[in-house]
Order: C-alpha cells, then sequence, then structure tokens
C-alpha cells in the first residue's frame, strides 16, 4: 500500500467527545452555566439570611403544626415536616396507581366497543372519547367535585347493589376483615401461586410439565394450610346509623372526584392507544385465526392483542407518566396530594426554594421508577428482526 493510499489519522481531539461537534462552544456554555447558577444560589442564600431563614433541609425534622385530613400513614399536628410529605407522596402514588389501572382496564374496554360493528355503540364511544379528551382535566375535576358534594347526605345516600352507598361525605364500600392469624395463610397461599407460576413459567421455557400432578399437589396444600391456620376472611357492609353510615371503608368526596377524573381522563386516552394498536395489526391475522375456527374473543386475547402491545406499550408508558403529573391538580379540589402538602409546608416554614427541589426530586423518582418497568416489559414485547422478542 502507498503512502497516497493510507488512511490518513485523524487528529487526537483535545476536549472529549461527549461535549459535541463544537467542543470549544460547549464548554464555555457549560462554565457560563455553572457560574450562573452559583452567582444566583449565592444571592438565594444572602436573601434568605437577611430575613432570618437558613438555608438547607433542617426544616424536615422540625414539627409540623397543620393537620392532613387524609393520610396513608398515621399522621397528627406535631410530627415531622419529613413525615408529612412522605403522607404526600403516599397519597399520590395511591390515587396514580388505581387510577392506571382502572383507567387500563376501561380504556380497553372502550377501545373493543370503539371497534365493535354496531354502530350505535361505536358512536356513543366515539363521541364520549372526543368530548372527554378535548376537555380540560382540571375543569373535569372541577365538575367531579360539585357533583359529589351534591350528593344526598348519609340517610338518603344513593345506595348501588346494598353495599355500596353514594353520599355527600364520601363513597362507602365494602371492606374485607381478615380473622386474626389468617396472615399465616395468605403468605401460603402467595407463596404456593408463585410456585406455580414459576413452573408454568418453567413449562413454556424448557418443556412441558405435568398439569395433573402440579394441581393435585398446590390444591392438597392449600387445604392443609386453610385447615391449620383457621383461615377465616368476611366482607363488611356500609350500614345506615343514625345520621351517618357505619361500617366498610369510605373514599372521601376529594379522592373520590380526584379518582374518577383522572381514570375518565386517561381512560379516553388509553382507549385511542389501544386502538391505534389493534388497527396495527394486520387484517390478514384476523381471516386466519377465524380460518382456525377462533371466536372473536378469542381471536383479540391470543392473536390480536399480543401483537398489538409492541405499539400499546410505548404510549401507555406515557399515559401512566401524564398519570403521575396531572395528579398534582389534587391540589385545586382540596385533596392532600404531595403538591398540596409540599405547599403547605413552603408556606408554614418560609423555604420554598428547598421545598420546590424536594417536589421535583419526588416527581421525577416516582416518574423514573415507572418508566423504568415499562421499559423492561416494552423490552420484553418489543419486535426483533421481524419477531416478538
Amino acid at each position: 500500500m502507498s503512502a497516497q493510499e493510507r488512511p490518513r489519522r485523524r487528529p487526537r481531539a483535545w476536549l472529549p467527545n461527549w461535549l459535541g461537534p463544537r467542543p470549544a462552544t460547549q464548554l464555555a456554555v457549560l462554565v457560563a452555566v455553572i457560574v450562573l447558577v452559583a452567582i444566583m444560589g449565592s444571592n438565594i442564600a444572602a436573601t434568605m439570611a437577611r430575613i432570618g431563614l437558613t438555608p438547607g433541609f433542617g426544616f424536615l425534622e422540625r414539627a409540623a403544626k397543620f393537620e392532613i385530613g387524609e393520610s396513608t400513614i398515621p399522621f397528627r399536628a406535631g410530627d415531622s415536616y419529613a413525615r408529612a410529605i412522605a403522607v404526600g407522596v403516599l397519597n399520590t402514588a395511591k390515587v396514580a396507581v388505581v387510577s392506571c389501572i382502572l383507567a387500563t382496564v376501561l380504556g380497553v374496554a372502550l377501545a373493543l366497543m370503539r371497534l365493535a360493528g354496531h354502530p350505535v355503540l361505536s358512536g356513543l364511544v366515539r363521541w364520549s372519547i372526543e368530548v372527554v379528551r378535548n376537555t380540560p382535566l382540571l375543569l373535569q375535576l372541577f365538575f367531579w367535585i360539585a357533583l359529589a358534594h351534591a350528593l344526598p347526605p348519609p340517610r338518603r345516600a344513593v345506595v348501588w347493589f346494598d353495599c355500596v352507598f353514594l353520599t355527600n361525605r364520601g363513597v362507602y364500600l365494602p371492606s374485607v376483615i381478615i380473622a386474626e392469624g389468617s396472615w399465616m395463610a395468605i403468605t401460603a397461599i402467595a407463596a404456593i401461586l408463585l410456585g406455580w407460576l414459576a413452573l408454568l413459567w418453567r413449562s413454556r421455557t424448557r418443556g412441558p410439565l405435568s398439569p395433573l400432578p402440579l394441581g393435585l399437589v398446590a390444591i392438597l396444600a392449600l387445604a392443609v394450610v386453610i385447615y391449620a391456620s383457621g383461615f377465616r376472611i368476611s366482607l363488611h357492609s356500609p350500614v345506615v346509623q343514625g345520621f351517618n353510615i357505619q361500617g366498610g371503608t369510605s373514599l372521601t368526596p376529594e379522592f373520590a372526584a380526584l379518582l374518577v377524573g383522572l381514570t375518565v381522563k386517561f381512560a379516553a386516552i388509553f382507549a385511542e392507544i389501544v386502538r391505534a394498536g389493534i388497527l396495527s395489526v394486520r387484517r390478514e391475522q384476523w381471516d386466519a385465526a377465524r380460518a382456525l375456527g377462533l371466536s372473536e374473543f378469542q381471536i383479540v386475547r391470543l392473536v390480536v392483542l399480543p401483537q398489538a402491545l409492541r405499539v400499546i406499550t410505548p404510549l401507555a408508558t406515557s399515559c401512566y407518566l401524564d398519570v403521575i403529573k396531572d395528579s398534582s391538580l389534587a391540589v385545586a379540589i382540596g385533596y392532600p396530594d404531595l403538591m398540596n402538602i409540599t405547599n403547605t409546608t413552603a408556606n408554614t416554614t418560609g423555604q420554598a426554594l428547598e421545598t420546590l427541589l424536594i417536589v421535583v426530586a419526588l416527581y421525577l423518582t416516582l416518574n423514573l421508577s415507572v418508566s423504568a418497568v415499562m421499559n423492561v416489559y416494552n423490552a420484553r414485547v418489543a419486535m426483533r428482526g421481524g419477531r416478538p422478542a
């Protein structure tokens, strides 16, 4: 090979490649941003010192002098601000998780109804979805909280199925009562189910196993555990007593309004996501499944949805993240979520900057956690080389 044909050696870069195609400019911008942040931090610290505030997160250990109307964990005035913020995180996580589950189930049902051949049903679902999707969520929350407060008092409650009571004090539902000593049985049942799922996974990955002996062993073990532990579980329905409703479990009007608002809004969005995923499956797949004698339900469950998941999952991830972020609108209807409690904390302590940083960090943690889980699931259903992974 001649000297002219030899490839030219690129000059060694004096700045790292991660700075981009113009490293000097990028480095100058980075230094300028760092200097501006340092100046801003110095000014904020000086201002806080001038008005008697100490920068830092030490206020989290001080006693919070306010009550929280609804709490997942015990809380009373005098507990620390850190515990109050933990209550807000749990309240936000609770309403977000339940809303995501309900929105997913309702969204799939709405998508299937819209794709149904019945023109009246399909048209009704279509216009309902369009109205909900094109209406601001905050306006919908105002509607649901107004409707919740417009319900009758407990003595004239709206009763569904003799066990669900709708009142202006909240929604009362049946509760599950588990007798003492039954938790051992529940733990054993969970262990047996996990073992059965592990064996099922092994049969799918390493070859079929005989289901009859496994089923008999699981049933026998379950019967022994239930008999030995005295497992007892009962359903306690609410009843009207005097001017109130006793028994069961209750949802506050604020929680119920937020839950319904998030569920309805994102069920409409999720329905369009599922519909797009189903329509992405080629028509020949439906025809081939019908030729095999499968029913419409079997076609959707066994053929269409598994292929549509590669389209649905990335969009569903974005939908779930929006549920978490939009749950911060709960402050407008009085539900004590993370945003509501941190606003109160900032007003009572004066540590607005630190509180804002805590809010950003917590919402970022929640969203990144959900995104990581969904990315793992998306990697399992993604297409690789034209075939599902």
